[in-house]
């Protein structure tokens, strides 16, 4: 029978889950930046990578998420989307807020202990490239392309290329799909349940998942300050992608709450987790910085 501190983290990886499904569909909000901002993207990384070492605790994390994500996406994926249609301006700030109180959790994975020109130098080419990749046209690569051999190899490759955008945070996998001509043929397909067309572009998601999150874990292990600082760049260059404008008049003091309530929720999330973890060093660090 699990003990109740299983059930508790089976319950928090639920809700983290639900909160990711629940937001990825706004647009330019990514599963994996809200993933990083919520401080589970390295454990569903590992778990993916890695699954075969930890078969059973990594089942578990795994299914506890994605039924979260799944409920978080039926339940609240509409109204949030209604709400962006309605007060898209104090939404979408937010969202900024929630961001925003995840930016110090990062920092601290990516072990900055000092300001030096990494500081600036890695988020500004995670940043560049995510901006840089939302100015390139949308392609038409698979158009007048029958299905035979070489559109079921076309669509094994744009699988593992869409693969990319949803391990990584802050890169929009519609919009891959947009620059390899896909998106509207995906969409069909998906309503259609096309076969033909979805099991060789879902093999190559599949495929990639696998080889990036490999990749990726390593690069967390061997280069932490690189690799935390570049995808902070990704998140904030999609985060300047969906930026709204400042405020004015009367929608002023909504957006400064919204912010406010976005940030304080990532960023008490992120201290409960710390304050919780069994590192005693970790929790006085914690409350000398309250003491400050």
């Amino acid at each position: 029978m699990p003990d109740k501190k299983s059930l508790k983290e089976t319950a928090v990886t639920g809700i983290k889950g639900a909160w990711v499904g629940g937001t990825m569909l706004v647009p330019g909000v990514s599963g994996g930046s809200m993933a990083m901002i919520l401080g589970i993207y390295d454990r569903l990384v590992s778990a993916v990578s890695s699954f075969m070492e930890e078969r059973k605790a990594n089942l578990g994390f795994l299914c506890s998420f994605s039924i979260g994500a799944l409920l978080g996406m039926l339940l609240f994926a509409v109204p949030i989307l209604k709400l962006l249609q309605k007060y898209p301006m104090p939404v979408i700030y937010f969202f900024l807020g929630a961001v925003a109180g995840g930016i110090p959790m990062i920092i601290r994975k990516a072990g900055m202990k000092k300001f030096s020109w990494k500081t600036i130098v890695y988020p500004a080419a995670g940043g560049a490239a995510v901006m840089l990749l939302s100015l390139v046209p949308a392609g038409n690569l698979a158009a007048g392309m029958d299905m035979g051999l070489l559109k079921i190899l076309f669509l094994l490759a744009a699988g593992m290329v869409a693969a990319v955008a949803l391990v990584l945070p802050g890169i929009s996998v519609s919009y891959l799909l947009l620059l390899l001509g896909l998106y509207e043929e995906t969409m069909k397909a998906i309503g259609s349940l096309d076969i033909a067309f979805l099991l060789p572009l879902g093999t190559g998601v599949i495929l990639g998942i696998l080889l990036s999150t490999k990749a990726l874990e390593k690069a967390m292990v061997k280069y932490p300050q690189m690799t935390y600082l570049v995808i902070l760049g990704f998140i904030l260059g999609s985060v300047a992608e969906i930026f709204p404008g400042i405020p004015t008049g009367s929608g002023i003091l909504p957006c400064i709450l919204l912010f406010a309530a976005g940030f304080a929720v990532i960023w008490g999330m992120s201290r409960l987790e710390r304050l919780q973890k069994p590192n005693s060093d970790q929790k006085k660090e914690i409350l000398a910085e309250s003491s400050m």
